[in-house]
């Protein structure tokens, strides 16, 4: 009852919006912050369940702060384990979504130290690193996230993410690849927020190009062409390689491909 699907990765994906983010998810997060509290403080007779509920819809009605005080609430009326462990990371998610990043990352690490087994924390914590750009420790949790749950499409492209900040495009493109066959969709939800949004205009043109390749691998054309002319108005500097890569050698014989190329889009600053 306390897994929900949620839509940073990837993401926080994070303000910014992390890498799919996993609240118990596979999505990303947009970050407001209201500012102000709405309703009453938990009351003293509620129970643990009734204010991670309350938690619950709070966080969806955007009222972050109050969602906040009533997890807080529920973790201190819960024995310390795994149902701590998930209303703790849920905390986590709430503070995200204020923009608290320093006290998410807290939330995050006693969240797995409550459960070492909690997927969800391990690829959330590893977000917060990839936030700083500590790839290599983020790609550290992404793999334990994924050791736990390997079926999970969100936590290989947070991973190909982390792979990508780390300069590491063969593990990149193989992560990618895995999220692609798990999930076909998977970054559709991740393009405009999520991870492109920390990356530096280079590397996200090389994300839209590899998405591209991905793409174009599996048979997907239409996606591919999208991501490819993304890629070209990003202003990625190798587009050449379009007509080597083997990836694109069913993409090289669509009509819109020689369409594309001889009138590529302008690059946009």
């Amino acid at each position: 009852m306390h897994r929900q699907i949620l839509s940073l990765s990837m993401l926080l994906v994070l303000l910014v919006g992390m890498a799919a983010w996993a609240q118990d998810s596979n999505q990303t997060i947009p970050i407001t912050q209201p500012p102000t509290r709405r309703i009453e403080p938990p009351p003293a007779d509620a129970s643990p369940q009734d204010l991670e509920d309350r938690g619950d819809q709070l966080r969806g009605e955007k009222a972050y702060l109050d969602s906040i005080d009533y997890y807080q609430a529920a973790m201190k009326r819960l024995p310390k384990g795994k149902e701590s462990s998930v209303v703790c990371n849920k905390l986590g998610m709430a503070q995200v979504q204020m923009g608290h990043f320093d006290d998410a990352k807290r939330t995050f690490e006693k969240a797995v130290k409550l459960d070492h087994d909690n997927a969800n924390a391990l690829n959330n914590l590893g977000s917060m690193h990839y936030h700083s750009k500590k790839y290599g420790r983020s790609i550290k949790y992404y793999k334990r996230a994924i050791s736990l749950q390997p079926d999970t499409a969100s936590f290989h492209a947070n991973l190909g993410s982390a792979y990508l900040g780390h300069k590491d495009l063969d593990k990149a493109d193989a992560e990618y690849l895995q999220a692609l066959q798990l999930d076909p969709n998977i970054f559709e939800t991740r393009s405009n927020v999520g991870v492109t949004a920390l990356m530096s205009p280079e590397d996200r043109a090389k994300y839209s190009y590899l998405l591209a390749k991905m793409y174009a691998k599996n048979g997907q054309l239409d996606r591919s062409l999208l991501y490819l002319r993304r890629a070209m108005e990003e202003g990625y500097k190798e587009i050449s390689n379009v007509y080597q890569d083997e990836e694109f050698a069913r993409l090289r014989k669509d009509e819109r491909f020689a369409e594309l190329m001889k009138q590529p889009p302008v690059a946009i600053p």
